[in-house]
């Protein structure tokens, strides 16, 4: 047993999305767990669980002046296979980036140097820029797939890996068949199970409907739904590939139902992008308690379009935040978090009585929100007890930190500057399950 407190602000976001900002307390951990949070330790007399020289802690945190507590930043959605493409290709749209730069990219993934290099570098600078949870597209290869499962496991992130299946014949024989492709998802799920981590888990990976039948989708969902998996997917990125579904699945009213009749919608499953869809496609979301997962970055790039978080919300749709490297050209959280803030600006500018989204309102899209998304809100998303302790410790004094301190300012003014100008200099500390991994 293993007892840490750390003693210092926090700032969290409730249930409701309001932003919880705490100057001083004391955050006793048991293992992996928070025990109890306790406001201002030094003067609080109430009665408490019990105090700080009764707990008996291993290691005691105080964290210094212009330090405070945030949870783990949760990306919902990236590709580990495309980081070596990072920042290139932004030149075509979608279908044509796929084609041009990223299906030749992912096909050397049959050699296990190469995917063992990329994920050791994936796994560390994910980490290094704050993300305790990540849930990755691996590769459309289990060995390698199992690489990024074995890394992670290794390194003290939480995730969720996919083997990506993709069963449509292409010229270039980037493709599996459909006996294969499940059979070697059945053979991956089992290998991560193995491995015996509680972080580290499969989730079921559809690319997307133009790479999968649908014979291959439902028996994809019966995997799921045997073993209880989340899935991924993508839907209605960019209107070329909306058109080519409704094409391709003449006999489906709509992209969402392509993926309904599969049995691919759940509450354990989460879409990224989402741009382009209809009311009517919203409303069997909604019904499935299925997230979206909004990718802005990535959305701009490849010239996909602005998608309305706002009229996402009204529609009671659970919404993530996903960095979609390497569509997105960051692997960064918080540059993630300033894409969502200037796609909602630039909306304000395009619609009348459009409000624009906060920085408070995209923090909790990148911690508490994203952790409903996964449907593992019960686990991480905020500093409350009974929760794991996934947590950053920020520092507005970090060595070569961008931000200089020319004057006083507040807790919330050194929340909003790191959220709008830091950067993962000002990110010292990153834990994990109580576990330090930075």
């Amino acid at each position: 047993m293993v007892r840490q407190i750390f003693i210092g602000p926090i700032i969290h976001t409730d249930e409701n999305g309001e932003l919880i900002i705490k100057e001083s307390v004391a955050i006793f951990i048991e293992d992996d767990k928070i025990i109890d949070v306790m406001e201002n330790p030094t003067t609080n007399k109430e009665k408490v669980i019990f105090n700080i020289d009764d707990f008996y802690a291993d290691k005691v945190i105080n964290l210094s002046y212009g330090q405070f507590i945030i949870p783990g930043f949760i990306d919902c959605h990236t590709h580990a296979v495309q980081f070596p493409n990072l920042g290139l290709g932004y030149d075509k749209c979608l279908l044509e980036w796929l084609e041009t730069y990223t299906f030749p990219l992912e096909k050397k993934y049959t050699e296990t140097k190469f995917a063992d290099q990329v994920f050791d570098a994936v796994v560390k600078r994910t980490i290094e820029a704050g993300t305790t949870t990540a849930c990755y597209f691996a590769s459309l290869y289990a060995e390698a797939s199992m690489i990024l499962a074995e890394k992670v496991a290794e390194l003290g992130q939480r995730a969720f890996i996919g083997k990506i299946n993709m069963n449509i014949p292409r010229n270039d024989e980037y493709y599996e068949s459909t006996e294969k492709s499940i059979k070697d998802t059945i053979a991956f799920v089992e290998s991560v199970e193995r491995i015996g981590n509680p972080l580290v888990r499969p989730i079921i990976t559809p690319r997307f409907a133009l790479n999968c039948n649908m014979e291959l989708m439902q028996e994809l969902a019966k995997i799921a739904k045997a073993k209880d998996l989340h899935i991924q997917t993508h839907i209605s990125e960019n209107e070329a590939e909306i058109r080519a579904v409704k094409q391709t699945f003449k006999e489906q009213s709509s992209y969402t139902a392509v993926y309904e009749t599969a049995g691919l919608l759940t509450n354990k499953t989460i879409l990224a992008h989402g741009i382009h869809l209809e009311d009517n496609e919203l409303a069997i979301l909604e019904k499935q308690g299925t997230a979206i997962i909004h990718c802005p970055s990535s959305n701009m790039y490849l010239r996909s379009g602005l998608c309305d978080v706002r009229r996402l919300k009204a529609k009671n749709i659970k919404l993530g935040l996903g960095t979609d490297v390497a569509g997105g050209s960051s692997y960064s959280m918080q540059d993630e978090m300033r894409s969502v803030l200037h796609v909602s600006t630039c909306l304000s500018l395009m619609k009348h009585d459009y409000v624009p989204l906060n920085y408070k309102e995209v923090f909790h899209m990148a911690t508490l929100g994203g952790a409903k998304a996964l449907s593992i809100d019960d686990k991480v998303g905020n500093l409350v007890s009974g929760k794991e302790f996934d947590a950053l410790i920020i520092d507005l004094n970090a060595k070569n930190s961008r931000l200089d301190n020319f004057r006083e300012y507040t807790l919330e003014e050194n929340f909003q500057r790191f959220i709008h100008s830091g950067d993962d200099r000002n990110i010292v500390s990153v834990y994990v399950r109580g576990r330090k991994v930075k």
